[in-house]
């Protein structure tokens, strides 16, 4: 495991001890420069890294689906035909449906990009990436999704795909984020929970009817592209509907997408 700012304790201890001190008032001054250093780091690094890429979908879902599971095929699938179409694929670089997501991204021939998370278990970077990031923290790299995506794909997952699309409901609900599309890939798997939204936070007038309507469900992979080309089309992103050209240097598309509807502002 990799050292805590170059002390004698590992990062996970000294991610508890922070804890610790500031449930008891006694958050240590120095410790909390550093993380402020490094939170500027990621933000900076993310920023100059995707800056050229774009325009990009990106894919959210389950690390542990298994190569066999027909929901890792269809996310390749998905993945594959969005980038013939020209938009690059970013994934949150792990296995399972990110795994998917990037295989498929590179099988299509646009830029496969993986936005990888330090975990202590279970996160591991697949092999199917062109550009590769690792953060320390959840919130930059969940920025860093949002801010670089102009539509979300999101598969069946646990609590990390929840957290990842219910941050982007907030930002999209609160006008933080512009509207984009969020489909919500398998109704069977969606059903309940927007169930949940109907009967319990809709009819407790907690939402409003128009909170409901960020969100579209899709079925299959034709679904997802023609939703999809056709919003980039009413938008007039650019290089939407054409084949992907990834510089051959880098495997990098070098569009701006500063243009691309919603992205978080600076």
């Amino acid at each position: 495991m990799k050292r805590f700012d170059g002390g004698d304790r590992t990062r996970a201890s000294a991610e508890i001890d922070l804890l610790r001190s500031a449930l008891a008032g006694t958050a240590n001054v120095a410790e909390d420069a550093w993380r402020v250093q490094r939170i500027q780091s990621e933000i900076v690094e993310g920023f100059e890294t995707l800056r050229p890429v774009g325009p990009a979908v990106s894919i959210f879902g389950s690390a542990r689906v298994p190569a066999t599971h027909p929901a890792y095929q269809e996310a390749r699938t998905v993945a594959a035909s969005l980038a013939r179409a020209g938009f690059a694929i970013i994934s949150g670089g792990g296995g399972g449906i990110m795994e998917a997501a990037n295989l498929g991204a590179r099988e299509g021939g646009a830029p496969s990009i993986g936005l990888n998370i330090e975990l202590p278990r279970e996160q591991k970077a697949n092999p199917h990436q062109d550009l590769s990031l690792e953060f320390h923290y959840f919130f930059v790299r969940k920025l860093m999704f949002i801010r670089y995506s102009f539509a979300f794909v999101i598969f069946p997952g646990g609590i990390g795909t929840l957290d990842e699309l219910l941050t982007l409901s907030t930002l999209v609900q609160t006008g933080k984020a512009g509207a984009r599309p969020i489909l919500l890939y398998g109704a069977a798997f969606w059903r309940p929970f927007l169930e949940l939204f109907q009967q319990n936070l809709l009819a407790g007038d907690y939402i409003s009817p128009a909170d409901l309507g960020i969100y579209e469900v899709v079925e299959n992979p034709d679904q997802v592209l023609d939703k999809i080309r056709r919003y980039a089309a009413d938008h007039r992103l650019s290089g939407a509907g054409r084949e992907a050209a990834p510089d051959a240097a880098s495997g990098l598309e070098t569009r701006p997408n500063s243009d691309a509807p919603g992205g978080i502002p600076d």
